[in-house]
């Protein structure tokens, strides 16, 4: 499914469940030594994706770690992202050469529980998704937003540091073309950027990717 969203010369790796997984490196499996089992199913699948994506990238093994606030910490020339949720894992990857960032992510096409549109949308995004939701078939534009804030924040934060708060940034959802833009509202770092999404089979996509 994700591969239909990513930029040429990115590889995307993904998995619906659990059942083909590679044994993590030692590394990797010290970090998930205390997580419950959904917690170590879910991280063993996705570094899984990962490991592949980048043996289709032509890299040599390695472990992927990770580093500031969770995120995955890639081989030196590389850039990607991590996404998993009930039903879904996947991980992509891209020389930095050819993509400056990317990040992904995936929820269930479901609604968002009650009170998180408001936590996490600007005034003008909640009637966007008002308006959506009365007058647009497609997703549940309250679960699609949230999760292409989440896809702006995975490719923001590798290249700037800074945390990015759900107030921090504007999307706007183009039903046409399955896309959408991001504005990012911090003072003096304010940039836009572009996305595109995909909802089948029960899930939401969402890509946020650079191209270099």
């Amino acid at each position: 499914m994700i591969e239909q969203l990513v930029p040429t010369g990115a590889v995307a790796v993904e998995a619906f469940d659990d059942t083909d997984t590679e044994p993590l490196h030692p590394e990797e499996a010290a970090l998930v030594a205390r997580a419950v089992e959904k917690r170590r199913r879910e991280f063993t699948t996705a570094r899984t994706c990962a490991h592949r994506a980048l043996r289709a990238l032509g890299q040599p093994p390695a472990p992927v770690l990770t580093g500031d606030r969770g995120a995955p910490v890639w081989p030196a020339g590389v850039v990607g992202s991590l996404t998993h949720c009930d039903g879904y894992r996947a991980a992509v990857v891209a020389r930095r050469d050819d993509v400056e960032t990317i990040g992904i992510d995936a929820e269930p096409d479901a609604p968002l529980p009650d009170g998180v549109l408001d936590a996490i949308a600007l005034p003008d995004e909640r009637a966007m998704v008002r308006r959506l939701t009365a007058d647009t078939p497609g997703p549940h534009w309250d679960r699609l937003l949230f999760s292409a804030k989440e896809a702006l924040y995975k490719a923001w934060f590798p290249v700037t540091g800074v945390f990015l708060g759900f107030d921090e940034a504007r999307i706007t959802l183009h039903p046409a073309d399955r896309t959408f833009t991001a504005r990012v509202l911090v003072p003096g770092r304010g940039r836009d950027f572009e996305g595109c999404y995909l909802h089948d089979a029960g899930l939401t996509l969402a890509v946020v990717a650079v191209p270099n």
